[in-house]
């Protein structure tokens, strides 16, 4: 029964909006060979905010290869890098409250998660973009931040992202 839950709310999860935007691969490195298997990699992903238009992050993952890699039953390890940077003038296309979350992916069968969140530090008025990985059943400390200081970009000033957050 416990297992039936835990499948449901991997599923309902997976159909979360957090998910509906793909990253777009930037590139994959080899890191550990495997013969007659695939190598252990570092993939590099790019990702736009979908609620803040004109900033995009960077994260590279480890994959795990071998065959339980090719066969999706690794258990993917939870260092993960993250760098984010405003690539445009920034809009904000709906509020958003501290924490909320800007991505999610699976990172196992069943039990681990990588999250982006997003936060606002509204006396910098700079965006804070934080990646963990977790699991259901216990958590990891795993963790890395990136900032995104909103500045003017051309003749367009520069948004409070205070004025955004709900209260």
């Amino acid at each position: 029964m416990k297992i039936a839950s835990i499948a449901i709310l991997a599923f309902g999860l997976a159909l979360s909006p957090a998910l509906a935007q793909e990253p777009d691969l930037i590139f994959k490195k080899s890191t550990v060979w495997k013969f007659m298997s695939p190598d252990h990699k570092l993939a590099t992903y790019a990702i736009d905010d979908p609620l803040v238009k004109g900033v995009a992050c960077h994260f590279t993952v480890p994959e795990k290869g071998g065959f339980s890699g090719m066969l999706g039953l690794a258990e993917e390890v939870s260092d993960i890098s993250l760098a984010c940077r405003q690539v445009g003038p920034i809009e904000f296309t709906e509020k958003f409250e501290q924490g909320d979350e800007m991505y999610r992916e699976s990172r196992s069968i069943f039990f681990k998660k990588m999250r982006i969140v997003r936060g606002c530090d509204a006396k910098r008025n700079t965006l804070v973009y934080l990646v963990y990985s977790d699991k259901l059943v216990e958590g990891s400390p795993k963790n890395s931040t990136s900032t995104v200081p909103i500045m003017p970009w051309g003749d367009n000033p520069a948004p409070q992202c205070g004025d955004y957050m709900e209260s």
